[in-house]
């Protein structure tokens, strides 16, 4: 049985685009109960529109990410399923995976983490684990 690891890879980008979602929507889940989720920053507001659109761009890359492994999926013949671009995909998922088990990291050292919120980067590391696995796979067939 032949396994499609594109396949696989995209509907892991999409289970890691949601959980993502979840991740930012529970963080602002006390709003909807009366109390801040206001955290200490040492970013001046002045700085904050970068912020923003960092954590925008943070969010739209493995958005990409799942568009171009749709497209090479769609179209084998594309400049999207050569293997330069497959080995890219592994390389960009590996950096995410960092990324997220860095903030898992900080997460646990926060004093008062919220263990829902730790949970769901345990589930964003493990997701982009596998996520690492299926390009890596998809990068050498």
């Amino acid at each position: 049985m032949m396994v499609d690891h594109g396949l696989r890879l995209a509907g892991l980008w999409m289970a890691w685009l949601l959980v993502m979602l979840y991740h930012v929507e529970l963080g602002l889940m006390p709003l909807f109960h009366g109390l801040p989720v206001e955290i200490k920053s040492h970013v001046p507001p002045a700085r904050l529109p970068a912020v923003f659109m960092a954590m925008l761009i943070y969010f739209l890359l493995p958005l990409l990410a799942l568009l171009l492994t749709i497209h090479a999926l769609s179209a084998p013949q594309s400049w999207s399923n050569s293997a330069g671009w497959r080995s890219a995909q592994f390389w960009f998922s590996v950096v995410y995976t960092i990324s997220n088990a860095m903030h898992l990291i900080a997460d646990i050292r926060i004093p008062d983490s919220r263990s829902d919120q730790v949970l769901l980067m345990v589930v964003l590391t493990a997701l982009g684990l596998l996520i690492n696995r299926e390009a890596w796979l998809w990068s050498r067939g």
